[in-house]
Parts: structure tokens; C-alpha cells; sequence
């Protein structure tokens, strides 16, 4: 059974740093799309990072605009664990940060009901 475990959430100041770890176990895809999305409080849930690993083994990465050069999402493949590392935070990065996946490209994912989600967790950032 697939499950991810999300961890590393806190509370930091605005220029602060956070990593995210999400532990994954039970995925065997080999097309698929992998990575880090946030829901802020009164807004809907919006891709951050993710990465495109397709069955030749090519990945990219894409990044949400509100996010390039300061956030990078990465993975150690032999830990089965996704990251996702935060720097220079904001208050507007405030949200519940979640970890998924889905087979298949990274298109649509945040409203798919094949996306597999984490539990989240929380990120707030103060001024």
C-alpha cells in the first residue's frame, strides 16, 4: 500500500529556511509526476515543485513562478524520500504543504482523484 509521510514543517520568520522531507513507500510507477503542493488558508490547493520522471528515466523539474530561486525540490532515490528545501520565506508562503503523486504527467494534478496525497504539513512564516 502506497503511503507519504510528510515532515519538517514549523514556524520561521520572514528570510527564514525550511526543508520538507516526505517519505515515500509503496510506489512503483514508472511515468509519473512527483513532488509539493500548498493550500493557504482561504485559497485552493496550487502546485509549488514538482518533478516529471518519465519511463526512459529523463526528469524535470518545474517550479511555481512564486517560488523559483528560493524553493528546490529534490529526492534520494535510495531513501525513497522526496525533499523539498525553502529558503528566504515569506508570509505569503504560509500553507499547509502536502507531498503527492500521480502516474502520468504533472497536468491538472492538484484536482485529479488519482493523486495520492500526504497527511501535510503546516508551514507558517511571520514578518
Amino acid at each position: 500500500q502506497m503511503q507519504l509521510v510528510e515532515s519538517g514543517g514549523g514556524s520561521v520568520q520572514t528570510g527564514g529556511s525550511l526543508r520538507l522531507s516526505c517519505d515515500v513507500s509503496g510506489y512503483t510507477a514508472s511515468d509519473y509526476c512527483m513532488g509539493w503542493f500548498r493550500q493557504g488558508p482561504e485559497k485552493e490547493r496550487e502546485r509549488v515543485a514538482v518533478i516529471r520522471h518519465l519511463y526512459t528515466g529523463t526528469e524535470s523539474t518545474l517550479y511555481a513562478d512564486s517560488v523559483k530561486d528560493r524553493f528546490t525540490i529534490s529526492r534520494d532515490s535510495a531513501k525513497n524520500t522526496l525533499y523539498l528545501q525553502m529558503d528566504v520565506l515569506k508570509p505569503e508562503d504560509t500553507a499547509m504543504y502536502y507531498c503527492a503523486t500521480r502516474t502520468g504527467p504533472c497536468v491538472g494534478m492538484a484536482s485529479s482523484r488519482n493523486t495520492n496525497w500526504g497527511q501535510g504539513t503546516q508551514v507558517t512564516v511571520s514578518s
